[in-house]
């Protein structure tokens, strides 16, 4: 049986050179065994158009590099095979973010102002001594702890997001998951009133419409519905003692 052919409607722009109006190119290939978007798409550079812009680096849905909008879904290049997929195939670069070219998109920049507003770091007045024994968890709060985590920082929940795509300040559903890792960590002494200054607004968790998209999304499955009615539920009655 002749493999499949796969055709792909692939998002062209450079920045760099504005006369050429955005548009979408057409490419073909076969289709082959266990064949990953991640790897269609090196193949298309490799052997028809070595201009194509796209972002990789583990091929292993760990760093989070190759999101993007396939046929209108975010998630991973990476991830996604071939044969889950139509064989008519669209591509567009995650809208939200600074556009590099073509499927690539700055998600560095954002993701470090993001850490930078959320105070991404434990907030103590204590001394760390590197020789005294490390301090134990609970195990079950260390697991919550950890699937706050787990987040890999690959954007799909931001590109999806109708509050990220109209308002370029909001943080997001990562930068509030991240919020919540903190807020649950006892480690971190800050109380409600100093999270609610950093999270406590439209920018924040106030600014979430509740669609959910950014649940739905997600490729490796962080539960962002739970940790946004988390900090939901402290924000309100923070907001409530708030003199």
């Amino acid at each position: 049986m002749s493999p499949r052919e796969l055709t792909f409607h692939i998002f062209r722009y450079d920045p760099e050179t504005p006369e050429v109006k955005p548009h979408t190119q057409t490419f073909k290939i076969p289709e082959e065994p266990a064949m990953t978007l991640f790897v269609a798409l090196n193949k298309i550079r490799d052997e028809q158009d070595p201009t194509l812009k796209f972002d990789f680096v583990c091929r292993a849905s760990i760093c989070g590099s190759c999101g993007m909008l396939i046929n209108g879904k975010a998630s991973l290049a990476c991830k996604t095979l071939t044969k889950d997929l139509p064989s008519d195939i669209t591509l567009f670069p995650l809208p939200a973010f600074k556009l590099l070219g073509d499927l690539s998109v700055d998600t560095g920049t954002w993701f470090r102002d993001m850490s930078v507003r959320t105070e991404s770091w434990i907030h103590t007045d204590k001394v760390f001594d590197e020789t005294a024994q490390e301090e134990k968890m609970d195990d079950d709060l260390s697991l919550e702890i950890y699937e706050a985590e787990r987040c890999i920082e690959c954007g799909c929940c931001v590109g999806v997001c109708a509050t990220a795509n109209i308002r370029p300040n909001f943080i997001g559903a990562t930068g509030i998951n991240r919020v919540s890792r903190f807020m649950l960590d006892p480690r971190d002494k800050r109380d409600e009133q100093e999270y609610f200054e950093v999270v406590g607004n439209d920018d924040g968790i106030f600014g979430c419409v509740g669609l959910m998209a950014c649940d739905d999304s997600c490729p490796i499955g962080v539960p962002l519905r739970g940790q946004l009615a988390y900090v939901r539920r402290k924000m309100a009655v923070a907001g409530w003692h708030r003199k």
